[in-house]
């Protein structure tokens, strides 16, 4: 896996291996960007908060896939999530995850 997709998650079969494990959904873009449309069941916490709502991601007991608008937050977000114990990956930008959801 090349450095490009390792920090930005590219990968559409880890996407897709992740949802077969039962994956959520983490959008982890702003409160505006969220109300302005997000991927349907998507839990939403932006990224600035997700230190402190760690223990909300270890009780759904579920891998996580992150994404933001970008991939940026989103490769932070699952970093955050990686440190704490969680089973995460970057999903990447909306757009491109919801291509892979599709």
């Amino acid at each position: 896996m090349g450095i490009f997709n390792a920090l930005f998650g590219k990968s559409t079969n880890n996407v897709a291996e992740y949802l077969e494990k039962g994956a959520v959904i983490l959008d982890v873009r702003t409160p505006s960007e969220y109300q302005g449309g997000h991927i349907k069941n998507a839990i939403h916490i932006p990224v600035q908060e997700l230190g402190n709502r760690i223990n909300e991601i270890k009780r759904l007991n579920k891998p996580v896939i992150a994404h933001c608008a970008s991939g940026m937050r989103s490769a932070n977000a699952a970093s955050i999530l990686k440190s704490n114990g969680i089973d995460a990956i970057n999903g990447g930008g909306m757009a491109s995850l919801q291509r892979k959801l599709a």
